[in-house]
């Protein structure tokens, strides 16, 4: 029996952020400031602006290029496709869904996951960002691709963004879950979906069997100005807010390739390689997928 599409409520999309803490602020901040090459240089290749890594055995004969503008054009083009097979990976576990869903996308950057949910499912689409500078990059993507009617972007917080309560078929997290408290996070989540609804979520935590995070764990987070979260509290803070875990996969060894490669590329390393390399191999950091629904 297929459940009646929830009516539209009219948002504006540069809607006042809720407030903040001073960590957050700073969060806005950096990533209204952020324009790394690794993001932007990428995502013009397609217009799909992913703000995550990749997964997948990479070709490494775009290494071998002897022309150094064709190796960089190469190089680049691989890292985005790993990309691009991450994103997809994600939203295969969304379904299924149909054109008149509404999925929610929490902490959406410039937006690529967003459109990548909407061509594959032709589903309406909201991302949340409490960046003001990707919250107006990522809605002039989607009409630029001519999808505006059915994707938006929201300068919201995703603990609190003032949505219909059970509007929602399926939301997602994809690298962003670090930069908040994961019982608010997974609680605003059980409050938007349906019953029965999805939620899915791929990202970088720590390995609480290793023991307390690790010193490369200790440097992503500097970077990044986030706080990895031990592999144990997704779970825990999930099972307080009905979200029940049907698919857990370690895709440790399946990112390890793009870090690699990305290491080799001269145009776009910021220097946290290294930091992400070790702690995958040392088994102190894990990259997760987790599929849960809500009950």
């Amino acid at each position: 029996m297929t459940t009646a599409p929830v009516a539209r409520k009219k948002t504006t999309t540069s809607a006042p952020v809720p407030t903040q803490s001073r960590y957050q602020n700073r969060v806005a901040d950096y990533w209204n400031a952020e324009e790394n090459p690794v993001n932007l240089e990428l995502g013009k290749i397609d217009d799909l602006y992913h703000h995550h890594y990749g997964i997948g055995d990479a070709d490494w004969s775009v290494l071998d290029e002897t022309d150094p503008e064709l190796r960089k054009e190469r190089v680049t083009g691989e890292l985005h496709r790993l990309e691009h097979a991450q994103a997809e990976l994600l939203a295969g576990h969304l379904g299924p869904l149909t054109p008149a869903d509404r999925v929610f996308d929490a902490g959406c950057g410039r937006g690529g996951g967003s459109i990548v949910a909407n061509l594959r499912y032709g589903c309406q689409a909201d991302g949340v960002t409490i960046s003001a500078k990707q919250h107006e990059f990522a809605n002039d993507m989607a009409r630029k691709r001519e999808v505006g009617d059915k994707v938006r972007y929201h300068h919201r917080n995703m603990l609190d963004t003032g949505f219909e309560t059970g509007a929602y078929a399926a939301s997602w997290n994809n690298e962003s879950t670090m930069y908040v408290e994961l019982e608010l996070l997974f609680a605003e989540h059980a409050r938007l979906l349906r019953r029965g609804g999805r939620y899915v979520t791929i990202t970088g935590c720590y390995n609480d069997t290793y023991g307390r995070a690790s010193r490369e764990v200790s440097l992503i987070n500097a970077h990044y100005i986030c706080d990895i979260h031990p592999r144990s509290e997704y779970f825990r803070a999930m099972a307080k807010n009905r979200l029940v875990p049907v698919h857990v996969e370690d895709l440790t060894q399946a990112t390890i390739p793009y870090w690699e490669l990305r290491k080799q590329a001269e145009h776009l390393v910021t220097g946290i390689e290294d930091a992400f390399l070790t702690a995958y191999k040392n088994g102190s950091f894990q990259y997760l997928l987790i599929v849960a629904d809500r009950v």
